[in-house]
């Protein structure tokens, strides 16, 4: 099979990156050593390929009416330009399609990042979902309703509601303490807009569109962009003094954070409330959503908690955990550069509590482990 490439894909090899098929990618693991290029994020700041996620725009009159039950979290929240959210996005039973993240825009114009690879099914299913919302959208008086901040009724006679996978955008992810003050030295037309903005905001620059909605525990933004001038910002960003951080650090860094990673923390087969994601799900406001009435009929039994390792070894994906209260299982785990021990993300029964000893198989051994709040480090430093 052949692998596909980001636009940066040359650029990599030119700076000696150790490539890897990364989801049928062919993606930098690292340019060196990974655990050096983990400190160097979380010490100073690293930038990161993410051309291969989907920016999907989502517009029409109906756009904040089908968002608001397309995803499990409320898009009612979004109310000021540039606002982000994170969400699920649940298949009917309440198994997760994806999460994503969410920018408010217009009324009439919301801005998606999906998962790279789970872009072309999610982009399916929203074409699908619009599709049918579209055909049983009310008019009146009821679409008002339904979409209480567009101040117009929803038009059923024309698809209120467009999906477009902007394939012409390319996005770069620069992370760390000094990642803003980098991009600003590159892109100075941007700071006007962009040193305002709090965490989980955006702005659109014209021909960059800025946010501050990063994946690993540090401060920065991800720049999108036309992605013929994509090779040139990052080799922009490399001589303003920007390394580039690999695939194995992103994973390290994420995993210290605490945040998830689609396929392993969460698919298709879990629903959000054991995976660590009950605060993106709001089951309090009467909105209906596609999922609630299967996480409303079906109370979580098992939780995602945070380990860390107390004997000597590394945790890993699919080890079991023995708890007090049964069996779980590791969903990610690793060596945290930042801790300097091995951590891990496990799904376990819901009666597992923080200090909670417990037991995990590797290989033939069982070893002690510790129950912890997650994340395990933020901002260049231990939480624990």
């Amino acid at each position: 099979m052949t692998l596909k490439q980001t636009p940066l894909n040359a650029a990599h090899r030119a700076m000696g990156a150790k490539m890897v098929d990364f989801g049928g990618w062919d993606m930098p693991v690292n340019y060196g050593s990974q655990i050096d290029e983990h400190h160097q994020v979380r010490n100073d700041c690293g930038m990161f390929d993410v051309c291969h996620m989907r920016v999907v725009d989502a517009k029409g009159e109906g756009v904040r009416a089908f968002l608001r039950y397309l995803l499990a979290n409320n898009a009612d929240k979004l109310t000021l330009p540039g606002k982000a959210l994170y969400s699920a996005m649940l298949r009917p039973d309440g198994g997760v399609i994806d999460d994503l993240v969410i920018y408010f825009i217009s009324e009439h114009w919301f801005r998606i990042v999906v998962n790279a690879g789970t872009a072309d099914k999610d982009i399916a299913w929203m074409k699908q979902q619009a599709a049918e919302l579209t055909r049983h959208l009310p008019t009146g008086d009821a679409a008002v309703a339904l979409s209480p901040a567009s101040g117009g009724k929803l038009d059923r006679g024309n698809t209120p509601i467009t999906i477009t996978s902007r394939d012409d955008l390319a996005m770069v992810a620069v992370q760390g303490p000094n990642a803003r003050a980098r991009v600003w030295q590159v892109l100075p037309q941007t700071r006007a807009a962009t040193e305002g903005l709090q965490n989980f905001q955006a702005a659109d620059c014209g021909e960059y569109f800025v946010a501050r909605t990063g994946y690993t525990g540090e401060d920065g933004f991800e720049v999108m962009l036309p992605k013929e001038k994509v090779e040139e910002f990052w080799y922009a960003l490399n001589n303003a003094g920007v390394p580039p951080i690999g695939l194995g650090a992103r994973d390290t860094l994420r995993l210290e954070a605490g945040m998830n990673l689609y396929g392993q923390d969460m698919d298709e087969n879990v629903n959000p409330l054991e995976s660590g994601l009950a605060w993106t799900v709001d089951l309090k406001s009467e909105r209906d959503f596609i999922g609630k009435a299967a996480l409303l009929a079906n109370p979580p039994a098992r939780k995602l908690i945070g380990l860390v390792l107390q004997d000597r070894g590394v945790l890993r994906g699919h080890q079991k955990v023995h708890t007090a209260h049964g069996e779980g299982e590791i969903t990610s785990g690793s060596f945290s550069p930042t801790l300097n021990q091995s951590i891990a993300l496990a799904r376990v029964p819901k009666e597992v509590q923080i200090g909670d000893q417990v037991q995990v198989a590797i290989r033939d051994k069982m070893l002690a482990a510790k129950v912890v709040k997650y994340p395990f480090a933020r901002d260049g430093k231990s939480c624990l």
